[in-house]
């Protein structure tokens, strides 16, 4: 059975304290919210990670491959699990200049996390409390969900255990935009598409979402998130 974490500031998931009343249970809530990862719930710096490579690597066309909402290239194999690790840390290297070491890409990679957005880290908190069913559906590879993940830890929030399903694009093998990501998402929560409130931060991944008949919320810094999502439950 799914538990609610009992404490607010303790780990998501990891204990219950029997004197917090708990209103509603695992699928009471009439909507479900499902959230992307990178650009959501964790901040991302692309323009810090591309400058990174160019002048510690010497990858100076990384630009054609790392963009703020869809990687193309041999990034984006990685994203959609066309690649793995190594065929991707062996790419990199051979866009870098000779001698370029397994060590500096991954500092160059780990350039990109840059925190966390606190209004939407405390929102999945609070809904996680209310009994409301969380998901993520994110275009991801398994180097970022890991460090990803550890951060999320550090902010008291389990990633397996907070989320009654992980959607990562590289396990799927689709990536958004394309329909069918959505598709599989809607078909596995079993919920009908009207019920989930999808937040994303690309405006391109929140119109396909809207196609594939989600309610949905594009989400930037500047907006009352909780607001908003509360507003829509």
């Amino acid at each position: 059975p799914f538990h609610h974490q009992g404490q607010w500031n303790a780990k998501i998931g990891k204990s219950r304290s029997k004197s917090v009343y708990l209103p509603h249970s695992f699928n009471d809530m009439a909507k479900a919210v499902v959230f992307d990862m990178g650009g959501v719930i964790l901040r991302l710096d692309i323009r810090r990670c591309i400058e990174t490579f160019k002048t510690v690597v010497g990858f100076q066309d990384i630009d054609n491959y790392l963009d703020p909402f869809h990687q193309k290239g041999f990034i984006g194999d990685f994203e959609a699990g066309r690649i793995g690790v190594d065929e991707f840390y062996a790419a990199c290297i051979a866009h870098s200049r000779p001698g370029t070491t397994l060590e500096e890409v991954k500092y160059c990679f780990n350039s990109l996390l840059d925190g966390y957005n606190s209004d939407v880290v405390n929102l999945v908190k609070e809904l996680y409390f209310m009994g409301c069913d969380l998901y993520i559906l994110s275009n991801n590879n398994p180097l970022s969900v890991k460090a990803l993940s550890e951060e999320l830890e550090n902010l008291g929030v389990s990633l397996e255990t907070t989320f009654r399903k992980l959607f990562f694009s590289y396990q799927m093998k689709l990536l958004k935009p394309g329909r069918e990501i959505y598709e599989r998402m809607i078909r596995e929560t079993g919920r009908e598409p009207s019920d989930i409130i999808f937040i994303d931060d690309s405006k391109v991944n929140i119109a396909a979402g809207a196609a594939a008949g989600l309610a949905t919320v594009l989400y930037s810094p500047d907006i009352d998130i909780r607001s908003t999502v509360m507003g829509m439950l």
